[in-house]
């Protein structure tokens, strides 16, 4: 059966921006705010606010600043390394949605696409453009919307209730970058809780794979929670590399109370001449495979939890109360030392390719740097966060 997945399909909210992408690869369901209203607020104090429970990090924003040139390098050195394999995981992504979803979508109910904000939008864009490719054997009818989902806030539940509004009869797909310790996969699931009634009207839109299954679909899980990934492994994804530069110029989100609206972010615009965001979703789109050699991927009925008892090892032997202070995976590693205020960073290995940029920032920080071997396997860096609870 041939399937035009752009023919007359059901349009997108309407109202909202699309950061810096092209409006026809995402709607951003965010309230985009001046970044002159956002109290710029320095990393220690920020970690010592969040820490000592006086703040929430969703409350607060460091504006970001410029990658420097060396860390642009790192970025293109990146790209060039694991382009040809991020196309290749969007391709059988895209396969395995149209396996599963194509005797069940159309025009007016396409697959509905949620990214994440923010890691989950440059996977997300990447995966609406493939579905909507007419030329290639796994078109689908596809909307693509990006939302804030906030760590022990949940996801944005007005945001939610529109989609489910102006797309009845849809199923919906969440989708983000990786997976670390699998908290947000936590966070969706309890925030989806509430329609996991299979009486409730919109159950078929989430459950669509069975009651207890959250659709969390993501480019890499070494967490083992996602229902849907491309692989397990932790490996150098290049759009983990930058910040808002890869991800449309949006901040990550900030907290709005649901009586006042969807959440929030900032647009970088003093950003737009060091904007990767749509370079790098075509690179990564040329080199997508269309037709042959693609492969179905597995996907799970519930979270396996991989890496669960790696995470409390390193928080038992740190003396680490609190788990949000441990960053595992490349990228998360690798943000929390420009985000954040790192005390050290644990590696799999001295001299692996993938975490050149870190080493790099290490050094240029004087973070210490600990080989922990393969005890850390299969994550190959680990950013542990400085304690200021007590400050």
């Amino acid at each position: 059966m041939t399937i035009d997945p752009t023919a007359d399909v059901t349009p997108c909210l309407s109202g909202y921006g699309s950061g810096s992408y092209p409006q026809e690869d995402v709607t951003l369901l965010l309230d985009i705010v001046d970044k002159d209203a956002i109290s710029d607020v320095p990393v220690d104090k920020k970690e010592a606010l969040i820490q000592s429970g006086q703040r929430h990090y969703s409350d607060m924003l460091t504006l970001e600043r410029a990658p420097s040139a060396i860390h642009e390098a790192l970025y293109q050195e990146a790209l060039d390394a694991g382009g040809a394999r991020m196309a290749t995981d969007i391709a059988n992504l895209a396969h395995t949605l149209h396996q599963l979803f194509a005797n069940d979508t159309s025009a007016q109910t396409p697959l509905v696409l949620i990214s994440l904000v923010r890691a989950g939008l440059p996977v997300g864009v990447l995966l609406q453009r493939a579905l909507r490719d007419r030329d290639a054997d796994y078109a689908l009818p596809s909307v693509h919307y990006g939302m804030s989902i906030i760590r022990d806030r949940g996801l944005d539940a007005n945001a939610l209730t529109q989609i489910l509004t102006q797309h009845k009869g849809s199923k919906l797909v969440f989708v983000d970058g990786w997976t670390g310790k699998g908290a947000i996969y936590g966070e969706l699931e309890r925030s989806l809780a509430a329609y996991q009634d299979p009486a409730h009207p919109h159950f078929a839109a989430i459950f669509h794979q069975g009651a207890d299954v959250v659709p969390l679909l993501t480019l890499a899980d070494p967490a083992g929670v996602a229902w849907l990934s491309a692989s397990t492994d932790d490996w150098l994804i290049p759009s983990g590399l930058l910040n808002s530069t890869v991800s449309g110029l949006v901040s990550r989100s900030l907290y709005t109370a649901p009586e006042a609206g969807v959440h929030r972010a900032v647009m970088y615009d003093d950003l737009s001449e060091h904007d990767h965001s749509r370079a790098f979703i075509e690179h990564i789109d040329a080199l997508r495979p269309q037709h042959n050699g693609l492969h179905r991927l597995p996907t799970y009925d519930a979270p396996r939890y991989s890496t669960a008892l790696i995470v409390k090892k390193i928080a038992s032997e740190q003396q680490i109360d609190n788990p949000n202070r441990i960053k595992p995976t490349i990228a998360e590693a690798t943000r929390a030392i420009l985000r954040r205020d790192p005390e050290q960073v644990l590696l799999a290995n001295a001299e692996h390719p993938d975490t050149k940029l870190l080493r790099h920032l290490c050094a240029q920080q004087r973070i210490t740097v600990t080989i922990a071997g393969t005890e850390i396997l299969p994550y190959q860096a680990i950013t542990i966060i400085k304690s200021r609870s007590k400050d």
